[in-house]
């Protein structure tokens, strides 16, 4: 079940990278998009379909990930995703959890402790973070910058 949901998230996610790649780039080439205001709302716009890109693709390898891990049958123990870590700490493997922030796929070892698998790739986190953090600040450098310019001279 977790699979699907996964599936159908990084699907959604894709699908509102594109839809912010195209305001994105209907922003670049408008009429007013000349001014400051317009080219950070443009950046923001488009920084945000990559951030949202990058955290589905990172969506995409977990469930992938969970997709290996629930797969039963011959060679379904230790879990598949778990098994890079070597035979020893393999086998002491009892479950797996997924994290959402930041991304990744842990295995549960029976002593209590955890680890984390390289389902996921290392740029995901740090490329979907990055250019979250310069979509809040060009979104916001944008509202300041045209509260400003419709502020009336007096």
């Amino acid at each position: 079940m977790l699979f699907l949901v996964l599936l159908v998230a990084s699907l959604g996610g894709a699908a509102t990278a594109a839809v912010l790649a195209v305001c994105g780039l209907v922003a670049v080439f408008r009429r007013n998009a000349r001014s400051r205001p317009g080219w950070l709302r443009a950046a923001a716009l488009l920084a945000g379909a990559g951030a949202v890109a990058a955290y589905a693709w990172g969506m995409l390898h977990v469930g992938f990930a969970v997709m290996q891990a629930e797969d039963g049958g011959a060679g379904a123990f230790p879990i598949a995703p778990c098994r890079e870590a070597g035979p020893r700490l393999a086998s002491q493997v009892d479950g797996y959890d997924v994290s959402f922030l930041p991304i990744r796929f842990e295995c549960h070892l029976d002593s209590g402790g955890t680890y984390v698998t390289s389902s996921v790739p290392g740029y995901v986190n740090p490329t979907a973070a990055g250019l979250a953090l310069i979509t809040a600040a060009c979104a916001v450098l944008a509202a300041a910058t045209a509260r400003r310019t419709r502020a009336p001279a007096g």
